[in-house]
């Protein structure tokens, strides 16, 4: 892989709009208008979106259909690619698309845990690699036929003001 198409890559995952694109796509194919009804845009700037995805492999067309009308649609489901691929700078870009994905959400529908420790480096490390181990069991497992999907974001930073 050359180093332009690892900038390419880096820069597809750096919008929240696209993120949301790829969670809309993981569990379920979804047409370019199917995802700009639910992300409420444009489809023709929807489609770009879609088409930068693909172009990176982090989105893949799947077999075209017929519509309800009769027109073509081309489905596109999540190739899960984005999950190992590394981004500079990724943090603020994932903590927004939380927030945007969770707007509309109520309260009671989100979960959040919020805690502050004091850990030499040794401990935090082993607590990084211990949720990490966790993550990546369950990344591993073929999704739940019965399941419903969720979403997980785990967050952790230094905390200058509490020292």
């Amino acid at each position: 892989m050359t180093q332009s198409d690892e900038a390419a890559k880096g820069r597809a995952l750096s919008s929240p709009l696209r993120l949301r694109i790829l969670r809309m796509c993981l569990h379920h194919p979804r047409t370019n208008k199917e995802i700009a009804d639910l992300l409420g845009i444009n489809p023709a700037s929807c489609l770009h979106h879609v088409r930068t995805l693909v172009a990176t492999g982090f989105l893949e067309a799947l077999p075209e259909r017929r519509g309800n009308r009769g027109a073509k649609e081309v489905p596109y489901l999540a190739t899960r690619k984005s999950w190992s691929q590394k981004v500079d700078d990724v943090s603020p870009v994932l903590i927004e698309t939380f927030v945007q994905e969770t707007a509309a959400l109520s309260p009671e529908d989100i979960e959040v845990w919020r805690l502050g420790l004091r850990l030499n480096e040794q401990h935090r490390s082993e607590l990084m690699a211990r949720l990490r181990e966790v993550v990546d069991e369950y990344v591993a497992m073929p999704s739940d036929p019965d399941g419903e999907a969720t979403s997980l974001m785990i967050a952790h930073h230094r905390d200058p003001t509490a020292d």
